[in-house]
């Protein structure tokens, strides 16, 4: 329960307002057409700095209209503070991206959003979720690892051919009786 509690202190934001003070809790929903770029230059500048820019805005809008995929975002204010994008195929899934704003890091909004995406999965009867997180990244890489991801490769250019990426899978369905 501690733990629980120390959590929701973590992603709560206390802000001054005339009559006091307020808590914010970012809440997670799915993207809409409207956050299509805001995700894509987020992608741009957060994930695929340095590779040239794949993930578009009219790339991201074809995984906001897809019903295999989901596109999570976290807002503040109206202001996209982290998304996850989320495809699923029939026993697992599949984390494509992953993104904070630097500013917003070391809230748990990252944990919160992969755990929205893990749930829906989980739901949706998916076994397990694999990723790819570059090599060059030692933060996500820990970051997956820390939320119960397991290497399971190495994918050489994974990313237009120049940064290689470490594979991460998670089951997700737990077996009940085992220990």
């Amino acid at each position: 329960m501690a733990s629980i509690m120390a959590m929701q202190r973590a992603l709560c934001r206390k802000e001054r307002y005339a009559g006091g003070a307020m808590i914010i809790i970012p809440q997670v929903s799915l993207a809409g057409p409207a956050d299509a770029r805001g995700i894509a230059e987020m992608s741009r500048d957060y994930v695929e700095y340095g590779l040239g820019w794949s993930w578009t805005p009219s790339r991201v809008m074809k995984a906001i209209r897809d019903d295999a995929t989901n596109v999570a975002v976290v807002r503040e204010r109206g202001l996209v503070l982290g998304f996850g994008i989320m495809r699923y195929g029939e026993q697992k899934a599949h984390l494509t991206l992953l993104a904070v704003r630097p500013t917003e890091r070391k809230r748990g909004l990252g944990a919160v959003l992969l755990s929205w995406l893990e749930k829906s999965a989980l739901t949706a009867g998916i076994e397990r979720v694999q990723l790819e997180a570059r090599c060059d990244n030692p933060i996500a890489i820990a970051f997956y690892r820390d939320h119960g991801y397991a290497e399971s490769g190495t994918v050489r250019g994974y990313y237009r051919g120049e940064v290689d990426a470490l594979r991460l899978e998670k089951g997700l369905w737990t077996v009940i009786g085992a220990g």
